[in-house]
Order: structure tokens, then C-alpha cells, then sequence
């Protein structure tokens, strides 16, 4: 039997051209349902002059890739850059717009709210954000089944930022937030088993755990050596990509270095992304001359170019959430030493495809790199491994079972409606 084509509302607080692994993913995600016939009502972050010139220049796919689609159209909601990272955008109060407005006018089948926590503007504890549950009005309503998707571990960035003494002050309370957060969605999904439990420990109402987050690994391939941006230079590379920030530890890798280098003399670490804490990386990097390259952001083949070109990609973020950057270097044959985090053990296992490290320990991070630079055959090994290791997170099977998940919401709700 044909399956109607569904008609889905996608909320989201971060999209092209914000460059974050959300952004990408939620492209990618409107692209493949757009393709399969649905009809999307995408609702996404305004640009606006307030931002770096940069931002609004990036080459990334976006809207005028969708717009071709006839069953695809779109909202822009009024935003302000956020406080301590003017890259990224926040959503201005309800005052400002109305999301049950837009959502009578379309009419949705379901509701997909990505990121529904920083929407509201939990990040910046509603200094900044809409500032009232994003859908939850609208859903009440008229009975509309509502998503939630769980793209970063919102507690391990508080605790990074808030430090552990104040954040164990702050912890009796998270369970009674995540809670009322939680209980005003028909189903929240989280793409990382480890993320998942975590969450229901701090009584995360309806949790399911759902691959959805995937990738193209069409588009990350290890052919695409054929675009190594540095094909006269043989050193063994160690590649990082990522937003320049604090919680990313990449301070971290520069501290890890001097150890690899003590080993691997001739071992090139590249930095590859943008961000508030690019001033300081880049004079911290600046000791080490050319072994250290700071090369801003990439993309395209360039970006396609460098993970696989690189010996072993680099992750030394404890506040990860099945993180896209890791699947991009394994889908593209690289070996991965990330530091351990909720879902990277996931996505690494040691001595298949990578290795994991103690967080927040450079010298264990350090001899992870060097146990793979230091062994052509294990690299061999791992590199095969690798990709291996993915191809069940292939964005069209991931997507596949995202779409079936969707079907089973929407049909049980006519059901209850009927009843």
C-alpha cells in the first residue's frame, strides 16, 4: 500500500548559513523528505546585518538548494546574535512572531522541533530565546503529534560552563527542568543510546532512542583523496574540525602535541572551523610554526579533501552527542582518537577504528595518536575499519527509519482521535 505524503512542520534554531553539525544535519534531513515526496513548512533562524559579514557569505547548502522543490516553503524568524558567540543566532521572543500562527496556517501532519531547548532559549536561561515551548500551544489545540529531537547534551554544557562546584549546586534542579521540558512533547528522540539514558537518569519524560543522525557516506568517501588540499605534502597528518570553542577542548590538542611531536617529529596537526576562541588558538598554535596549521573554515571538496587526507582524526570534546564531524573521518576512512563522551563510544571502538582517551588528559590523548601514526599496518587496518564501521549511519537508511517513526506517530494519533 502507497503511503500518503505527510505534511511536517520542522522547527529549528540553527540552519544554513549558522555553521554548526546541527545545521548541516537539518538540511540534509528536509532534503531527503522533500525528496520522497513530503511536504515540508521549514522554519529556521533569520540572517540579518547584526552578524559577521562572514557568516552570511558561507558556501553552505541551504535554501536555495530546497527551494526548487514544489512541496517545500519556509519562514524566517526574527533573531538576535547570541551573547557570547555573535556566529550564532537566537530566536526573538514570541513577541516578535508567532509559531501557532504559523502553524495554523499550514496545517501539519506532525511537528519536529530540533534543538526545542535552545529555541526556547534555555541555553541563555531565556535572557535570549523565544521564551515559551516551541509547537506546545498549537499541539494542544488540535491533538497534532510533537517531536522533539536531542541534538546536544545540554547538561555537560552547562556543567563545562558553570564549573563543577557551581554546577553541583545547580544539579539538585536539572532533573525537575528536564522533566517539565520533556513532558510537553509526544516523544523526545536521541540519536546516542549513552545521551538517552543519561537524560531518563535525569527524568527525561518519553525518551526513545532513534538513529536519525547519520551521514553521506556517498559524499564522505576516501576517494575523495583526488581533492587533498595539500597533495605535495607528506607529513602524517592529525585533522581537527570543529567550532573554535572553549567546550571543544581543543587547547587540548595543542597541549597533546609537543608529546606526538616528541615522537612523530615530522606530524602536522591541522585545526579546521571558525569560532570565538580562534584569536587564542591561533597564537597558541603560532609556537609551533608550521606543525601547526590554523586553517580556518572549509568546504566543499576542500573539507571532502581533508578528512581524507588526514592519518587520524582528533576529538578531544567531552560534550559530544554522536558527533558529525567523527562519522564524516570514519565514513572517509579515517581512524578517529576522540576522548571518551557520551556516544563516543558509539562510534569508536578501540583498536577497530580508533582509539579512546581519557578526558581531559593530553599525554593518554597524545599516545593514542602516536599508537596509530607509529604502526602503518594497524593505520591500514584501522583505515578499512573505519568506514566499515558506519555505513549503517548512512544518512538514507537513518532517514529511512526516521520517516517510518513518523508514519507510526501521525497514524496513532488519528487512531486516539477516532477513539
Amino acid at each position: 500500500m502507497t503511503k500518503q505524503p505527510l505534511r511536517i512542520a520542522i522547527f529549528t534554531g540553527l540552519y544554513a548559513p549558522f555553521l554548526t553539525g546541527v545545521s548541516v544535519a537539518v538540511h540534509q534531513r528536509v532534503r531527503w523528505l522533500l525528496q520522497q515526496g513530503h511536504e515540508v513548512f521549514l522554519i529556521h533562524p533569520q540572517i540579518n546585518d547584526k552578524y559577521p559579514k562572514n557568516v552570511g557569505k558561507r558556501p553552505m547548502p541551504g535554501l536555495s538548494e530546497l527551494q526548487p522543490f514544489p512541496n517545500f516553503s519556509h519562514y524566517a524568524f526574527p533573531t538576535q546574535p547570541l551573547i557570547f558567540y555573535k556566529s550564532l543566532p537566537q530566536p526573538l521572543s514570541y513577541w516578535h512572531w508567532n509559531d501557532t500562527e504559523l502553524l495554523q496556517n499550514f496545517h501539519p501532519d506532525i511537528i519536529v522541533v530540533e534543538e526545542a531547548a535552545q529555541m526556547r532559549g534555555i541555553y541563555s536561561m531565556f535572557l535570549q530565546g523565544y521564551g515559551r515551548p516551541i509547537a506546545v500551544q498549537y499541539a494542544r489545540r488540535t491533538g497534532t503529534p510533537t517531536v522533539s529531537l536531542f541534538h546536544t547534551d545540554i547538561v555537560a554544557y552547562i556543567q563545562y560552563y558553570l564549573g563543577d562546584w557551581f554546577f553541583s549546586l545547580f544539579r539538585p534542579i536539572i532533573p525537575i527542568l528536564v522533566k517539565q521540558f520533556s513532558e510537553l512533547y509526544d516523544i523526545s528522540f536521541f540519536s546516542s543510546k549513552s545521551q538517552m539514558a543519561k537524560y531518563q537518569e535525569l527524568k527525561c519524560q518519553r525518551c526513545e532512542y532513534l538513529p536519525y543522525q547519520g551521514v553521506d557516506c556517498q559524499k564522505f568517501h576516501p576517494q575523495n583523496i583526488r581533492y587533498n588540499p595539500i597533495p605535495n605534502d607528506h607529513r602524517p597528518t592529525l585533522l581537527f574540525v570543529g567550532r573554535i570553542t572553549p567546550e571543544k577542548n581543543i587547547t587540548q590538542l595543542l597541549d597533546a602535541f609537543p608529546i606526538i611531536a616528541a615522537k612523530i617529529p615530522d606530524a602536522h596537526l591541522v585545526i579546521i572551523g571558525s569560532g570565538p576562541q580562534d584569536e587564542e588558538i591561533r597564537r597558541l598554535a603560532s609556537k609551533f610554526k608550521s606543525s601547526v596549521t590554523v586553517w580556518g573554515e572549509s568546504h566543499g571538496t576542500e573539507l571532502l579533501g581533508w578528512f581524507a587526507r588526514a592519518d587520524v582524526f582528533v576529538n578531544p570534546s567531552v560534550t559530544e552527542n554522536f558527533c558529525t564531524t567523527n562519522n564524516e573521518a570514519l565514513a572517509s576512512g579515517t581512524p578517529v582518537v576522540a576522548a571518551v563522551a557520551p556516544s563516543t563510544e558509539e562510534q569508536v571502538f578501540p583498536g577497530h577504528n580508533g582509539f579512546l582517551a581519557e578526558p581531559n588528559n593530553p599525554t593518554d590523548f597524545a599516545n593514542q595518536a602516536i599508537a596509530i601514526l607509529e604502526n602503518p599496518k594497524l593505520k591500514a587496518e584501522m583505515s578499512q575499519q573505519a568506514r566499515l564501521s558506519i555505513l549503517e549511519f548512512d544518512w538514507s537508511a537513518c532517514s529511512q527509519k526516521f520517516e517510518d517513526r513518523l508514519y507510526q506517530l501521525v497514524q496513532a494519533s488519528k487512531q486516539k482521535t477516532k477513539v
